[in-house]
């Protein structure tokens, strides 16, 4: 698929480390406190919106129909419209990049001159294949149904979907002549607000070290991947650092004792501030940052601008080229 920008390359098995109130292993990343756990529902139903949006985006495509033939045959042609575009057009078992155009992929030239700014949400819940749908699903349901369990559907879901959001937005700034799929931004979102929650309570984690080298592992392992050819890096890193700075913002937990003095006799009366100092303080900066983020990049963007041309390295974040690849 030479015009799709993909984020099929997640490191399942690096994200498949459980984060929540027991640990990422069982003795490295222990809260001193306990808390209800919320039944999750929000992200398995997320997983499943994807699956079936997935299978309505392959029957439209309807491959046996559709095919010109200059790449080869569908790929297992026995599923009838449900069939595969050829290996050398789409080698993740998927729809064409036609179809995904048609269904909603991101493309900044249709975002900024034909008004289709739904694209930048759209885009997250399209998938370019199988392989590329199935690792973004494994990701999410080991990062995320932990995350609501710990922190409840309303705050996951406004994470998920803003850093989603994000993601887009930053694609589009430097991404300008090819189309881009996937849920990479909003799964590297819930990743970057596992970090900031980290160092928003710090406070009330044990072995905190390993904690934090734990998760910084797992996010440089799957950011350094985005610096692969086919993959759309910037939607990493946009989702990355909308989810981090929301993390700030959603994620801070009690300091430790104040649960228990609350349910002191007479109420807590008396009772210090719920959070500690710095959580404010780090709430304001980041609730401050977010929105002047988003300003400044919506407006670059529906103004028409390459960001590109603002910033020269930039484009290495999204793919280094080696003497076995190149990235145009």
């Amino acid at each position: 698929m030479a015009r799709q920008d993909i984020e099929s390359r997640e490191v399942a098995g690096g994200v498949a480390k459980n984060r929540g109130s027991t640990s990422f292993s069982s003795s490295s990343y222990v809260i001193e406190d306990t808390e209800t756990q919320w039944t999750s529902w929000l992200v398995p139903m997320f997983v499943v919106a994807n699956i079936a949006v997935f299978v309505v985006v392959m029957y439209i495509n309807n491959c046996p129909k559709h095919n010109d033939g200059l790449h080869g045959k569908c790929v297992a042609r026995f599923l009838e419209r449900f069939s595969f575009q050829p290996l050398r057009e789409n080698p993740l078992f998927g729809p064409s990049a036609a179809t995904l155009e048609k269904m909603g992929a991101l493309e900044s030239t249709k975002v900024v001159n034909k008004h289709q700014a739904w694209r930048l949400i759209t885009c997250i819940w399209l998938h370019a294949g199988v392989f590329h749908l199935i690792a973004n699903m494994l990701c999410l349901v080991f990062i995320g149904i932990r995350l609501e369990q710990q922190f409840g559907f309303v705050r996951i879901g406004v994470i998920y979907l803003v850093s989603g959001l994000g993601g887009s937005v930053l694609s589009s700034l430097f991404i300008q002549n090819n189309i881009s799929v996937g849920a990479s931004g909003a799964l590297f979102g819930l990743l970057g607000a596992m970090l900031s929650e980290l160092f928003t309570n710090w406070t009330i984690y044990t072995n905190k070290a390993a904690a934090l080298i734990t998760l910084l592992v797992i996010i440089a392992i799957n950011l350094g991947i985005g610096i692969l050819p086919h993959v759309n890096n910037f939607a990493h890193v946009g989702g990355f650092f909308t989810g981090f700075l929301l993390g700030f913002v959603l994620l801070p937990r009690p300091k430790y004792g104040w649960l228990e003095q609350r349910n002191l006799p007479g109420g807590g009366v008396g009772l210090r501030s719920k959070y500690n100092t710095y959580q404010y303080v780090l709430w304001i900066v980041s609730a401050v940052l977010l929105i002047a983020g988003f300003t400044v990049a919506l407006v670059m963007l529906f103004r028409g601008e390459n960001a590109n041309s603002r910033c020269h390295w930039c484009h290495y974040l999204n793919c280094v080229p080696t003497s076995r690849w190149k990235c145009d």
